[in-house]
């Protein structure tokens, strides 16, 4: 096929404004699947994503349609994710194409990751189609949305495309916008082969599946290939594009997206972003890949059944492959035993990959409390990066603490600017700048801890604006804080698993938090368990597990008093030597309770 009558392109919106509907309609539309076999979210291929009603990986589909010029076009599409924490997915998946579809909710308007998304495919240069979505709804103002188009991601609100991705209206409009204003691919006068690596998946009996966008050259079953990062070679098995289901094809070519099978059997071998090139007439450089992102918050993943250790391992070096953001290496600890610290993307990425792990690869796992990656600049000028509070050094050594920022831009209603100013300032932040949107909304721009906005905040600014909010968040520079390394000691003895780096005010608080849950968790012995709090030697919260009654007269009727008092003089010496020496075996239930929360 002529490269002018190829199109690359994506979906990219706010998280619930239509994406996955709308690419269902399109392949429905163009006749790529069958009305028989059509259902809701087709693109999303695991049950995750249809439970969460969320896409978590990006979906690559070649379709056909015949334009209104007579001309028959070929389309690959790619669904995005619109959650915060998988913006890596659309990172990649805008390298891949020429032009994307913005997708704005005609209730909801622009949201705090639509500008995100919009930005990230303005930095690549790419064709952006605005469409607003959902006209059908009572509540729909098409008005509103085309100004906010204009005024907030600068798009001229003539170029929008009114439709409802569930009604069907609208969609001829939208193929119609993509064949006539998006760019065909341009090989640049470079005729040798050069494939985008965009995403990968593993396959048992195949080995690594790479989804790959060529950009020139072509790709054959039997040529011999090189990654041009690594600078491994291959033999390539068979080229394939989707349609969604993968279809063999004889040959790849400049402008197709598609799928590559070759001799690669391990999980490490593939980076997201490479370039495949031809291992005898390579080209002369790799392609721009995708932005390389690296993890933000870290925590540790250990099996319930220590003998799982293995399993666990190679679990995790399958997931990896398909997500390219998820890192992990093996770590020990007293309380939990062998396992692995683990980085994550956000929160939602943390819970992705521990419920894939659960479901997919039936792995009983225990998760220690998520921590960012801390700054520490030594006395002798020395600055080391840290991510398990365990491993912090000894405070007489340390200068300073540094703890990653954010730049958080919260969206809320007007009415709930009090609120918003309020929860900012409770995760110590500061509001820098305040903007109307319209008559109902603004934008806050404020410069937050990381480690603040980690576990709760997303919700909490749901909860207060009724759903009617949004965040969106960048990585700023490290800044110095009063931070503490808060330690857990259970009878005395320190448990590393509960170990975290806290700032010095808010260490009292959570203190007291973890003590009160612990004392309900642990299970009463025969002597009192003191179960305390301390930043250093100083103990900042306790709470005393009280010891069980144990009636040791029970056996003794009648007979002179003396007799039960020598018995429970010998209790209490029993109890006394017991405390001195009496180790306390936390449960897991109680890990698992504690850290759940």
């Amino acid at each position: 096929m002529e490269l002018e009558l190829i199109r690359n392109f994506c979906i990219i919106a706010h998280i619930d404004h239509g994406k996955t509907t709308l690419s269902d309609r399109l392949l429905h539309m163009t006749g790529t699947v069958e009305t028989r076999d059509m259902q809701d979210q087709l693109l999303d291929s695991m049950d995750l994503e249809r439970e969460r009603g969320i896409t978590i990986k990006a979906h690559p589909v070649t379709m056909s349609y015949k334009a209104k010029d007579g001309k028959t076009y070929r389309l690959n599409l790619i669904d995005t994710p619109g959650h915060v924490d998988f913006s890596y997915e659309v990172s990649r998946s805008l390298a891949a194409c020429e032009g994307a579809i913005v997708v704005v909710d005609a209730v909801q308007g622009v949201e705090a990751q639509t500008v995100a998304n919009v930005h990230l495919a303005a930095k690549q240069k790419l064709t952006i189609i605005p469409v607003i979505n959902k006209i059908d709804l009572p509540a729909a103002n098409v008005d509103v949305v085309k100004k906010q188009i204009e005024d907030i991601l600068q798009i001229p609100a003539s170029e929008a495309v009114p439709c409802s991705a569930k009604m069907g209206i609208g969609i001829e409009d939208i193929l119609e916008a993509i064949v006539t204003r998006l760019p065909h691919p341009d090989p640049k006068g470079v005729t040798r082969l050069r494939a985008l690596v965009f995403d990968s998946v593993f396959d048992t009996y195949r080995g690594v599946v790479t989804y790959v966008r060529l950009f020139s050259g072509e790709l054959r079953p039997g040529s011999m290939i090189q990654m041009m990062g690594t600078r491994e070679k291959y033999e390539c098995k068979e080229v394939g594009i989707f349609t969604p289901k993968p279809i063999k094809q004889t040959c790849l070519k400049s402008g197709y997206s598609g799928y590559v099978v070759a001799n690669i059997k391990t999980t490490a071998e593939v980076k997201i972003g490479d370039t495949i090139t031809d291992s005898q007439h390579p080209a002369d450089e790799p392609l721009a890949g995708f932005q390389e992102l690296r993890p933000m918050v870290f925590s540790g993943i250990y099996p319930i059944v220590t003998s799982d250790f293995e399993r666990l391992k190679a679990a995790m070096g399958k997931l990896q492959l398909n997500d390219s953001a998820f890192v992990y290496q093996p770590e020990t600890s007293v309380a939990l035993g062998f396992g692995f610290r683990c980085g994550f993307l956000g929160l939602l990425h943390l819970e992705i990959v521990q419920e894939r792990l659960r479901r997919e690869y039936e792995m009983d796992i225990i998760a220690t409390y998520p921590s960012v990656v801390y700054q520490i600049l030594l006395t002798n000028g020395e600055i080391i990066e840290l991510s398990n509070p365990v491993d912090l050094p000894d405070p007489s050594q340390i200068e300073e603490i540094h703890e990653p920022m954010v730049r958080a831009f919260i969206m809320a209603p007007n009415v709930n600017i009090g609120d918003m100013m309020q929860l900012v300032m409770e995760k110590r932040g500061v509001c820098t700048q305040t903007e109307s949107l319209d008559a109902q909304r603004v934008m806050l721009t404020c410069d937050i801890p990381l480690n603040e906005i980690l576990v709760d905040f997303n919700d909490r600014i749901k909860s207060l604006t009724r759903g009617y909010g949004s965040m969106d968040y960048e990585p700023t520079p490290y800044r110095p804080s009063d931070l503490v390394k808060m330690d857990v000691l259970v009878n005395g003895d320190p448990v590393d698993a509960f170990s975290s780096i806290v700032h010095r005010d808010k260490a009292p608080y959570r203190g007291r938090q973890l003590t009160e849950k612990l004392k309900d968790i642990i299970p009463p012995q025969l002597f009192p368990i003191p179960i305390q709090a301390a930043i250093g030697g100083k103990i900042i919260a306790r709470e005393t597990v009280k010891a069980m009654g144990k009636n040791v007269t029970a056996k003794c009727y009648g007979g002179d008093i003396t007799r039960k008092r020598k018995l429970w003089d010998k209790q209490k010496e029993g109890k006394k030597r017991m405390k001195q020496i009496g180790k306390v075996n936390i449960p897991q239930e109680a890990f698992i309770e504690v850290l759940k929360s």
